[in-house]
């Protein structure tokens, strides 16, 4: 009777520690703007109206066998109002960032009432649940330790679990809401007004707020991120100043959506900002290659694996430099979440790398020239993954255009 009512005690003891395991509700897995997430706001969020724009709608909740080991918010009875698991801010705000950088934030995994009412079951099934295991290193009665939650970012990306893992969101942000905004605020005028853009000057000052060229060369002699092997020849390696970096937290937005401001979207509206991840077209990225030349550090990797036009452009070549950002991209149609409007049209390559005729020396025409006389000839000059596949009609008509056509 002893030994029973002792081995009850140590159950119900393991049963706890493993509840205390668990803040299932919020594993955003790797966002591209880490915070507050989920697919459902308060009723009483405002959001700010956004343009009308031709973008993607909202995936779908997917029937799918239940896979205890991770959380994903497109489950179907996870399309609850974000407030249901998160509590804004969470209780470890001011500890996580330094204090001199700390905000009121989502920065902890939600309590685990958000959970037990539906998985109740998978909470004590076995000695080390599988559910454990979303938020917990190791599972045990002797080790609570969590993986690091997602926000900040920079504190889940150097975890092990940061390395590998992908956000149910992406965010968005639409670019012609703020460009008039920001170009005001560093004008001076400081109205928050929907402005046009104020000159080409005006336009790189404002684009760098949130876009800065990533591991520079600067004037250093360092030209490749890593260093190439011997003999690596003409082969792509990736140089430094390739691409460009995004903001990956809150800490950008939260100047101007704060509560202090009251400006829409305020910090707890979650769902105007953070929407399910809608499937991506293929990129112009080699895995294979990545690994190869050994880039490890994730906020550059994903910067890589969402090339959709060049996966070797380098933002930092002398030439490209000099260019205003609205040479390549249309800045004011872009919508973070629908990837056609983030596309650059290969005519942005034109008067440098497209031409009249190959004997005036476009590197489109050359490429072009070659694939039509040798069929396996693969585009390598602004390619990775694409330079073996049919030539898109938009790269004919780019030349046609060249030529007066």
């Amino acid at each position: 009777m002893i030994n029973s009512r002792s081995g009850r005690k140590k159950n119900l003891k393991l049963s706890a520690i493993c509840v205390a395991v668990v803040s299932v509700c919020l594993y955003m897995l790797h966002d591209p703007a880490p915070s507050v997430h989920g697919a459902t706001d308060d009723a009483s969020a405002k959001p700010t109206p956004t343009p009308a724009r031709p973008t993607q709608p909202l995936r779908q909740p997917q029937s799918r066998k239940p896979k205890y080991s991770e959380f994903s918010h497109s489950v179907k009875a996870h399309n609850i109002a974000c407030s249901s698991c998160h509590t804004f801010p969470s209780k470890n705000w001011k500890t996580v960032r330094d204090a001199d950088a700390a905000y009121p934030d989502i920065t902890e995994y939600p309590n685990h009432a958000s959970c037990i009412n539906c998985h109740r079951q998978q909470f004590f099934r076995g000695a080390t649940p599988a559910i454990c295991t979303i938020c917990h290193t190791s599972p045990s009665p002797r080790n609570s330790r969590r993986h690091p939650f997602p926000n900040p970012r920079e504190r889940f990306d150097a975890s092990p679990k940061g390395q590998t893992a992908d956000s149910d969101f992406q965010a968005f942000f639409p670019h012609e809401v703020h460009t008039g905004i920001v170009s005001d605020l560093i004008s001076g005028q400081g109205g928050i007004v929907n402005a046009s853009w104020r000159g080409p000057r005006m336009q790189e000052e404002s684009c760098a707020v949130c876009h800065q060229t990533m591991e520079p060369q600067g004037e250093g002699d360092e030209e490749f991120l890593l260093p190439p092997p011997a003999g690596h020849g003409d082969a792509f390696w990736l140089k430094r100043g390739t691409f460009k970096s995004s903001p990956i937290g809150h800490t950008t937005c939260f100047t101007c959506h704060s509560t202090d401001t009251g400006i829409s979207p305020a910090p707890t509206d979650c769902a105007t900002c953070h929407k399910l991840k809608e499937p991506m077209p293929m990129s112009d990225f080699n895995p294979a290659l990545a690994q190869k030349i050994g880039v490890k550090e994730r906020v550059l990797l994903d910067a890589w694996r969402t090339r959709a036009s060049s996966g070797t452009f380098r933002h930092e070549f002398s030439s490209h430099a000099e260019m205003s950002c609205s040479t390549c991209h249309n800045v004011e149609a872009m919508i973070t979440t629908d990837f056609r409007t983030k596309k650059v049209p290969v005519a942005s390559c034109s008067n440098c790398h497209i031409t009249a005729t190959s004997d005036d020396g476009g590197i489109l025409n050359y490429e072009i020239d070659e694939r039509k006389t040798n069929p396996s000839f693969q585009c390598v000059k602004c390619h990775l993954a694409f330079g073996d596949k049919p030539i898109p009609k938009s790269h004919f008509e780019a030349v046609a255009a060249m030529a007066g056509n």
